[in-house]
């Protein structure tokens, strides 16, 4: 990665620095782990495969550590903050480790109601300048643990500009989101991120680079968009997601039972379970942990087809 512009990241004094200037005890409730390595910051920044010039969503901006990491690679940054004092120290901060005229507007919103490029524009330039920029085509960000999943797949649907996400995660939420069939962490969030591409672990992330040290493991996951032609066969007239994602909420609600068991509430009663699954073409006796996406599409389908969803 070639740095492009002169920024001091931040380091662990700058971090405690900032924290007592803004008198902020970090929180578990809003997952609140703060990052204080640069080296750290720029090995995420290159996994994150941004370049120059590219508009990049960062979600959770906190102090601003990887914020700093995507202005010296260049990026045009909108950071979504949800906590209003720090939604309101990041421009000072981005200012003093290095100038009021970066690239990067802030947001005070939850990530999980942000669904438009519109409601991006509204955020001003640290230098209270309204500008309005392109979709962005790359998220990059340390999410809390708590949203990680629900926050990563609203963008995904929301935001379908963004061709890649680059996501510091609980390592166990990494494992689920680019699990395959067959495992035992497969599941829900495994399914729903393969309706809109292929996930891939990118990483792993020392305990000791947060402050303060969190009690559980971080990893980087990837989540890169199909291209034109990849990912599930929706047909025609195409499935709907709505469809699709019921299903797989009922076949892992009780993942141990086969489909016909667990499914059988779900569809109205145990014939018309039946009926659904020979019309996806599926074995009744398997479980949900054994469908990949495009057999769950296909009971999407014939779920639709039987009139069971809409």
């Amino acid at each position: 990665m070639v740095l492009m512009t002169e920024v001091n990241l931040l380091t662990p004094v700058n971090v405690r620095e900032i924290c007592a200037a803004l008198n902020i005890q970090p929180t578990k409730t809003l997952g609140q782990n703060f990052v204080h390595d640069g080296g750290t910051v720029r090995k995420i920044i290159a996994a994150g495969r941004v370049t120059a010039g590219e508009h990049v969503l960062e979600i959770g901006p906190g102090l601003g550590s990887l914020t700093l990491g995507l202005l010296e690679a260049g990026c045009r940054v909108t950071a979504v903050e949800i906590d209003p004092v720090l939604a309101t120290a990041l421009p000072s901060t981005v200012a003093g480790q290095g100038s009021a005229d970066l690239p990067l507007r802030v947001l005070l919103k939850d990530g999980l109601q942000v669904r438009s490029d519109a409601e991006l524009n509204e955020a001003p330039l640290i230098n209270g300048e309204i500008v309005e920029w392109e979709a962005p085509t790359r998220l990059v960000a340390n999410l809390p643990y708590n949203v990680a999943v629900p926050l990563v797949l609203n963008f995904l649907e929301h935001f379908p500009s963004i061709q890649e996400i680059l996501v510091m995660v609980q390592t166990e939420v990494a494992q689920r989101l680019s699990a395959t069939p067959g495992g035992r962490i497969y599941g829900v969030p495994s399914v729903k991120a393969a309706w809109y591409g292929h996930a891939e672990m990118a990483g792993t992330i020392s305990r000791q680079i947060f402050w303060p040290v969190p009690n559980v493991d971080s990893s980087l996951v990837r989540i890169t968009r199909y291209a034109a032609g990849e990912g599930p066969e929706l047909g025609e007239p195409a499935v709907s997601k709505e469809a699709v994602f019921k299903l797989v909420d009922a076949a892992f609600a009780q993942r141990r039972k086969t489909l016909r068991a667990a499914l059988k509430n779900w569809a109205g009663n145990a014939t018309l379970a039946e009926e659904l699954l020979a019309k996806a073409g599926i074995d009744s006796v398997r479980r949900g942990e054994t469908l990949d996406i495009n057999e769950f599409v296909a009971l999407g389908r014939a779920a639709t087809e039987l009139g069971i969803v809409s």
